[in-house]
């Protein structure tokens, strides 16, 4: 039974391009499906976390991570009896306009783009649903519903003016309300990312060898962690140990959000989404003193692994390949595949042209990129 908040499937804003009703699958559902079966998620497969796809087998890449962000909302939508489907299908999509080598490469192409209109990766991945996913005969992207692309659009919170061209772009064609909050589902996206990477960025931390378990033990949430498991199972192997500690800091989160969600849900009371949207504030968020232990967490992961010398070192790397690549196919565009070029007969000045060189260049996986600057640059 969804809340009376709730998006309710019924009562879906549609889709841009209309199409007749599937028999078996929810608006939301198909929304789900469409993503998954996209090039863009596929990609995720080989883009970048934190370390660059080579550096080791075991570590999250952008897919896994997104996989575990989809599995943390739809837990936390069921429990408030809100849409499961619509939750994960925004989670799954999250990340799609993500560039290779993780925010390094954002920031590389954010940088690039500033004479074009600037880079954005949620914005880039509302450019993908809606123009560069082109499989379907009767539309570009994959015509999701109004919910669903509200939720990409503005899950962690009112998009500010300016707005980056790609979301200018997709706003201009169907008006998503970018200055107000957005759906419940799509705030529990939003707080999933949080949990998912501050917990598996302390797990790939630790296997990486950036820090120790002893480094954990000092630190708000993961201390108190270790040394319930400590309490619990004395001598226990350090593999199982480390499993059993970081589980706990998983939890302490997850529960903390859904006590919150329901504390602040009754609180205000609405009676539907739309009251979420007009309350002026999120309703799906961490207590303020979870807040607090988390940003020392934080803290340290910038300073341990973030910024580490071995992980700077790779992301100079990283980096150049972007700022080689950019300039490279702007110069000659006669190196993009032939499947671009009728996009690019079409650029009307350089901002256009830019805009899809941007396309191609953040569309790239890891080891593409890496293959080709190889090739094209030696």
């Amino acid at each position: 039974m969804l809340a009376p908040y709730a998006c309710h499937p019924e009562a879906s804003r549609g889709r841009l391009h209309a199409e007749r009703m599937s028999t078996f699958r929810s608006p939301f559902q198909r929304d789900r499906d469409r993503i998954i079966h996209s090039s863009a998620f596929r990609r995720l497969k080989h883009k970048t976390q934190v370390f660059v796809e080579h550096e080791g087998d075991y570590y999250r890449t952008r897919l896994t991570h997104t996989i575990e962000v989809a599995q943390v909302a739809r837990t936390i939508a069921a429990v408030l009896n809100l849409n499961t489907d619509l939750a994960e299908a925004i989670a799954l999509a999250h990340d799609l306009g993500h560039t290779p080598f993780g925010h390094t490469g954002e920031d590389a192409m954010e940088t690039l783009m500033v004479p074009y209109g600037g880079f954005d990766h949620n914005a880039q991945a509302m450019r993908i649903v809606t123009r560069l996913e082109r499989h379907y005969a009767e539309f570009d992207g994959l015509n999701l519903t109004w919910e669903c692309l509200e939720g990409i659009a503005k899950h962690n919170g009112p998009v500010a003016d300016p707005l980056p061209y790609a979301l200018a772009e997709a706003n201009a064609e169907w008006d998503l309300e970018l200055h107000s909050y957005a759906s419940a589902e799509a705030q529990v996206a939003a707080i999933a990312d949080d949990i998912a990477y501050s917990h598996h960025d302390l797990h790939d931390g630790l296997r990486s060898g950036l820090f120790t378990e002893d480094d954990l033990i000092g630190l708000p949430v993961t201390g108190p962690a270790f040394a319930e498991v400590d309490a619990l199972y004395p001598g226990l192997d350090p593999m199982r140990r480390r499993h059993e500690a970081l589980r706990r800091v998983f939890g302490r989160m997850v529960e903390d959000v859904i006590a919150v969600a329901r504390n602040r849900l009754e609180a205000a009371r609405p009676r539907s989404v739309d009251d979420i949207r007009d309350l002026g504030a999120t309703v799906i968020r961490f207590s303020k003193p979870l807040y607090q232990e988390l940003k020392v967490i934080r803290s340290f992961l910038f300073a341990r692994m973030y910024r580490a010398p071995s992980v700077m070192q790779e992301r100079a790397r990283v980096a150049q390949v972007i700022n080689d690549l950019f300039p490279l196919f702007m110069a000659r565009t006669g190196l993009l595949p032939a499947e671009w070029q009728s996009d690019i007969a079409r650029a009307g000045d350089d901002t256009a042209l830019a805009r899809i060189v941007a396309d191609y260049v953040a569309g790239m996986t890891d080891r593409f990129a890496l293959a080709e600057h190889q090739r094209l640059c030696g």
